[in-house]
């Protein structure tokens, strides 16, 4: 019965010393932070490791043979660059628009005499909440090659031909931008409405009394306020746009004619998993994750997001 109570004691103090250690203001910090640090290296650092690993591999079901840098080598081709050149054709037109369409908007969402705002909000924000598939498919039945689609009805009523939409680099770029931008404007609204809301009426008033109109305070006043959200936003845009895949497949699936809606993820899908050529897949994504880090880092260093605050 001693030996009982004694073990139990052992067991009491023992637990009791165990979270005595974890509540410690050494060592707290780091179990709050440690799902992070573990999701970070179980879900980003070791996945990323191994794809560079396989990038200089050639992957065979249940074989694997080191081939130093020629999947590397095979990049430089001219299937690579045309999706590279569509890629950033699509991150700087949805850049612009995503940028400067929502902060304008958010403008006038914030005004005090607009009426209806929360509706309007939600209204923008809904597109979001919608499935890319279901969007996509809408988006071929409004934007199709017969005459009798919505778009080529509403063309046709003021006096122009009906268009090949998914058959042109153009208006196929065109349709992926729209998609995306339709999407997403309603999100980056909600950033930059939350930004206005730090923005001091004090700086607006001493605008109206400097005599300023209302262009004038949204070019010297809002403007600066909502600079760190403008950052994000054009941050996460530029990333995002980089690994678009989705408005491309709903509206081509696995190849489009020319390759016209071919970006660099959707050369990775076709080449890793279609053509199962692992090595290769993951070398064009080694050189995509280097590319978006360069033009992050450019583009915060054009946004002096580096310059220390006076």
């Amino acid at each position: 019965m001693e030996r009982s109570e004694t073990m139990s004691n052992k067991k009491s103090f023992s637990l009791k010393g165990i979270l005595r250690f974890l509540n410690s203001r050494k060592v707290a910090p780091y179990v709050f932070v440690s799902p992070f640090i573990v999701s970070f290296l179980v879900l980003y650092l070791y996945p990323m490791i191994q794809a560079i690993v396989m990038s200089f591999q050639q992957v065979l079901p249940g074989q694997t043979t080191f081939i130093g840098t020629h999947n590397y080598q095979r990049i430089l081709n001219p299937t690579f660059f045309q999706a590279l050149g569509n890629t950033a054709t699509y991150v700087f037109f949805t850049v612009i628009i995503l940028v400067m369409i929502p902060i304008v908007l958010s403008v006038f969402l914030n005004s005090k005499s607009l009426y209806f705002k929360n509706f309007f909000r939600a209204s923008l924000f809904i597109p979001a909440l919608t499935s890319v598939i279901v969007a996509g498919i809408i988006f071929r039945m409004m934007f199709g090659e017969s005459e009798n689609s919505f778009v080529n009805e509403l063309l046709g009523l003021v006096g122009m031909e009906p268009v090949q939409w998914r058959y042109g680099a153009g208006t196929g770029m065109f349709l992926m931008v729209l998609l995306a931008s339709w999407r997403w404007i309603g999100v980056n609204i909600l950033y930059f409405l939350a930004g206005l809301q730090n923005v001091s009426e004090e700086l607006y008033e001493a605008a109206d009394i400097d005599g300023a109109n209302p262009w004038q305070k949204f070019l010297f006043v809002t403007m600066p306020a909502l600079k760190p959200v403008i950052i994000f936003v054009a941050t996460i845009t530029i990333i995002n746009g980089f690994r678009m895949f989705e408005e491309s497949f709903v509206f081509w699936e696995n190849s489009s004619p020319g390759n016209i809606g071919l970006t660099v993820v959707g050369y990775i899908y076709r080449e890793g998993i279609q053509q199962n050529d692992m090595g290769f897949g993951a070398a064009i994504g080694v050189v995509l994750m280097l590319i978006i880090f360069v033009v992050s880092i450019v583009q915060l260093k054009f946004f002096g997001a580096f310059k220390k605050e006076d």
